[in-house]
Order: structure tokens, then C-alpha cells, then sequence
């Protein structure tokens, strides 16, 4: 059906037309007894369900609703007298609703939907942009509300309005099978753009056969492109092993306490450890040198003072770490107690030696 409705042509509107005569006649419409105009009033408060559109209920209140807006629309000035003039609107307001709920069905029949997201895409683009949105700002959700209440219109009411709009905006097009300037340009570029152009055909075996590079050429063209040839050819290595079991070699071989001893005096250097010390310090620095060479004998005075204050400490028993880690200016060391390790002879400066 949506293919067929998109195809253009004179037999595509006949056929259109039939289908919503047949739509409308298939559509389950009840009106209620007295006519249209009695149900209505005079623009009293609705009693009810005028007519029902496949279920869908056609009430007093949205005919009133239609009637006024059409009202105001044919008389934007009007007094409180036009109002008389709502039983003469009702009849074609309330064909005017059933119309639009018959071809709402039928959209959603075909598969139509409006989604939330379009009405909003409707009020700040569309028709209502200039109402709700102007300048590209929104009014805000207090003014409206009240713009809608202005108008006899409560916000999901509205919306619902607007969103039936866009269902029948689409049946609109799929019936029409609207197609736009920028399509139609599209289309007719695909179908008429023609490009020249010259191209060869070159085989392998032809350019080999004319192609014959001499020794020299050919060293040439490795030595300006060697870094492409690197590791272009994985690196492949022969490898002979044996798979020793350990624990059978032990199981299988017996050593006698002598044989240790004599293999340990042979091999004594190897096993020999170089001389090592724990070393802890608390290191106290001595100013710098300053822009002209010299050292500031002052600072050299106050670092000695303090150092001596410390070892002072040390030697009525203080404990050293503790120590190391108030005063020591070395911060590797000074968070664990001064210790620098385990050192060996030559690792150090002399004076620490």
C-alpha cells in the first residue's frame, strides 16, 4: 500500500480517492439522537460523547472547543455577541473532528507514527515557533500554559493536537508522494553526470620484459630503499637441545661429603662474598658555594654546630633512627632511620669510607 501511494500519477488519485470514501464509509460513526446542533448548545458545558470513530470518541466539549477557535478565527474581533453564532459552527466543527479522526486512524492503519520527539522538533520549528519559541527562546512552561489556557487548551491536549497534525502531515506526503527540489536534483545528476577519462593498461610481464636492471642499478636501488627490507624476511634460527630431568640426574648421581669439600677448595673464589657493611647516617649539609666561589663560613659554622648537637644525642644514647628522621637532610634515607643499605668498599666517597 505505502509503495503504491508513492508512485505518482493520475490512476494513484482516483484510486486515493475511492479509498478514503471506502475508509470513511468502513469507519463505525455514531452520532447521538437530536442531530449535531442540540447536542451542542449554546456553548454550554458538553454532555458527553457526540459520535465515535472506530472507538475512538468524538466529545461535546472537543466540538465546542473547534467551534470557538473557528469562531475566533472568522472573527478575531468579535464580542461576547458571536458567541450566539456557536450552533451555526458546530455542525462543520464537529465534521471537521470526525474527518480528522478518520484519517488519523487510517494513518496509524499504515503505520504512521509521531513521535515526541517531532512535536517538540513542531512547536520550536514549525507552525507554533513564533508563539512558543520566539527567537529561538522558549516562553517558558508557566506562559505556555497559559497561552494554551488562553485558548481554552490544556498542555496534553495540545500536544496530542499537534501530534495528530504531524500523522496527517505524513499521510499528506505519502499520498503525494512529495519529493523535494534537493531530490529531484540528486536524481537527475546521478542519472546525467558523465565523466572522461583516459586510462592504460599495464601488465607485469610486458614491463619485465623491457625492464632489465644491471648489477650496479639494482645496488643502487637496495642502498636508497634498504630500511623498507628490513626484517622483511623473518630472522630463522636452527637450534639442537637436550632436555636434562634434574631430579633423576640427583636420584642418579651420589657425591661423598669429601668430594664436596675438594670441589669447594678448588672453586673457593667463586664462592667467595665481597665485604659488605649496614651503614645508617645523618646527613647534614654545608651551604653552597655562591655566585663568587665562596662558602658562606657562617652556614659552614651553624651546620657544624648542629651536626655536633646531634652526635651529642647519639652518644647519651639517643635513638639514632629516630634521630635520622628529625634531622637528617638526606630525604632517601631519613624515612628509614638513616639506613643506606648494605654497602661494599669503593662505593662511596672517600671521607665516607
Amino acid at each position: 500500500m505505502i509503495r503504491f501511494l508513492q508512485t505518482p500519477g493520475p490512476t494513484k488519485k482516483i484510486v486515493l480517492g475511492g479509498l478514503l470514501l471506502v475508509i470513511c464509509a468502513a469507519m463505525v460513526i455514531t452520532l447521538v439522537p437530536g442531530g449535531i446542533g442540540s447536542s451542542i448548545g449554546l456553548g454550554g458545558p458538553g454532555q458527553g460523547v457526540l459520535a465515535t470513530v472506530s472507538g475512538e470518541p468524538v466529545t461535546t466539549a472537543e466540538v465546542q472547543r473547534e467551534a470557538r477557535q473557528m469562531l475566533r478565527q472568522q472573527f478575531p474581533r468579535g464580542g461576547e455577541q458571536t458567541a450566539m453564532l456557536i450552533p451555526y459552527f458546530a455542525e462543520r466543527a464537529a465534521q471537521n473532528l470526525i474527518s480528522r479522526k478518520i484519517l488519523v486512524t487510517e494513518a496509524e492503519r499504515l503505520g504512521l507514527r509521531a513521535t515526541d520527539e517531532e512535536v517538540r522538533d513542531e512547536l520550536q520549528h514549525g507552525r507554533y515557533s513564533a508563539t512558543f519559541f520566539p527567537g529561538g527562546n522558549f516562553v517558558g512552561q508557566q506562559q505556555y500554559e497559559a497561552i494554551l489556557q488562553n485558548a481554552d487548551l490544556s498542555a496534553p491536549v495540545f500536544e496530542q493536537i499537534v501530534k495528530s497534525d504531524i500523522l496527517l502531515d505524513k499521510l499528506r506526503n505519502l499520498a503525494a508522494g512529495a519529493v523535494t527540489d534537493a531530490e529531484v536534483r540528486k536524481e537527475f545528476e546521478k542519472q546525467n553526470t558523465k565523466i572522461k577519462f583516459e586510462y592504460a593498461v599495464l601488465r607485469k610481464d610486458d614491463l619485465l620484459k623491457q625492464i632489465k636492471p644491471n648489477e650496479a642499478e639494482l645496488k643502487a636501488f637496495y642502498e636508497r630503499n634498504k630500511a623498507s627490507y628490513n626484517n622483511s624476511i623473518p630472522e630463522k634460527r636452527k637450534i639442537r637441545y637436550v632436555v636434562l630431568d634434574t631430579a633423576k640426574i640427583q636420584a642418579a648421581t651420589s657425591v661423598s661429603r669429601e668430594e664436596l669439600q675438594s670441589y669447594y677448595d678448588q672453586h673457593r673464589d667463586d664462592y667467595r662474598a665481597p665485604e659488605q657493611v649496614s651503614v645508617s647516617h645523618i646527613l647534614i649539609k654545608t651551604p653552597l658555594p655562591g655566585p663568587d666561589g665562596k662558602v658562606d663560613p657562617k652556614g659552614v659554622d651553624e651546620a657544624r654546630k648542629k651536626a655536633d648537637d646531634v652526635l651529642k644525642q647519639v652518644k647519651a644514647g639517643g635513638n639514632f633512627a629516630e634521630l635520622a628522621k628529625k634531622y637528617s637532610e638526606d630525604a632517601g634515607s631519613a624515612k628509614n632511620g638513616g639506613s643506606l643499605g648494605w654497602v661494599g668498599r669503593g662505593r662511596t666517597v672517600p671521607e665516607f669510607e
